[in-house]
């Protein structure tokens, strides 16, 4: 459990600083463009989503290895346990859409719980930052 502890806590200060690095880059990138707002909009939505993937990515890999060569839990069967699964499940996580088809079991609950956290609040940012993106590029459009 102490093993999963640590991993979630490094994923937390991961996940903030990539989010804040990409956010960072997108506020210091987008006044330079020379397209319109419109299409501001949609680099920041595509850019934002590259970060979510990513930081779906990280918690991904984290299970599998705590799994796999961990020890520290399971992903619903053995029998069809691989990075896909890994990966799904922390999609799934990471949204919170909660499906319920792959369910973790042992130190894993700990780091699902985590995730399902720390993407809402990610997710809470990224729309929090492309509202003020728009309000902005409405603002200087005009």
């Amino acid at each position: 459990m102490l093993l999963v502890a640590g991993v979630c806590l490094v994923l937390l200060v991961l996940t903030t600083v990539i989010h804040y690095e990409v956010l960072r880059g997108l506020s210091v990138m987008l006044p330079g463009l020379g397209i319109k707002p419109r299409a501001r909009l949609i680099v920041v939505i595509l850019v934002t989503f590259v970060a979510h993937l990513l930081e779906i990515a990280l918690y991904a890999f984290a299970i599998y290895a705590l799994v796999r060569f961990g020890g520290q839990g399971s992903l619903d069967d053995s029998t069809r346990f691989s990075l896909d699964v890994s990966l799904y499940f922390s999609a799934e996580t990471y949204t919170s859409l909660g499906y319920g088809d792959v369910v973790p079991g042992g130190a894993l609950r700990l780091l699902a719980g985590v995730e399902a956290l720390n993407g809402l609040l990610l997710i809470g940012w990224s729309a929090s930052y492309t509202y003020i993106a728009m309000e902005r590029f409405w603002t200087n459009h005009r």
